[in-house]
């Protein structure tokens, strides 16, 4: 039985902080993802513990009756605790040496492991279609893990909100990019 995963990078937020929450446009954004995924057909909602996250979903979860199930293994990665002024570069280098871990960061395999094990428990329920709230980073390393192909130029690329539909069967899987919302309006 194949399943569906809706891939979230969570809306515009106020911030890098866990608790920073959306910015006026990202609730507005967020009322717009309601709207566009609300007929997806979702029967499961799971979310990054950060509040940008969680609030992404929150008007979807409304519409659809839904809870929002908080997994901490869909944090945001943390490059480096400390400022790096060449913190573009250093990411770049990241998705190719997956294994580089700078002080008081976290390497890019340790992080696509750990997201990849909460996609692999989020596949167990006994639901066909589940989305997934997550951060920009990690959603490129998760998509990384089905298809080599994703990097940094596709991370740079991502938008607040943005969305992929992940198809996986039982002998392939198929991303497909639908983007952002925000040609929806919302009435």
């Amino acid at each position: 039985m194949s399943k569906t995963l809706y891939l979230v990078r969570h809306c515009q937020s106020s911030g890098q902080a866990p608790d920073a929450p959306l910015t006026i446009e990202g609730e507005r954004q967020s009322l717009a993802l309601a709207h566009w995924l609300g007929s997806a057909g979702i029967e499961r909602l799971v979310s990054s513990t950060y509040t940008r996250a969680y609030q992404s979903f929150k008007p979807l979860a409304d519409r659809l009756g839904l809870t929002i199930n908080r997994d901490e293994r869909l944090v945001e990665q943390t490059l480096s605790s400390l400022s790096l002024d060449d913190w573009r570069d250093r990411l770049a280098e990241s998705f190719v040496d997956l294994d580089l871990c700078l002080e008081g960061g976290e390497s890019s395999r340790t992080a696509t492991n750990r997201a990849i094990a909460a996609i692999d428990d989020a596949l167990k329920y006994d639901v066909e279609i589940t989305a997934i709230a997550t951060h920009g980073k990690l959603l490129t390393l998760i998509l990384k893990h089905f298809d080599d192909r994703f990097g940094y130029t596709e991370w740079e690329n991502l938008t607040n909100p943005d969305v992929f539909q992940l198809e996986i069967g039982e002998q392939k899987q198929v991303i497909k990019r639908l983007g952002s919302q925000q040609k929806v309006t919302t009435h």
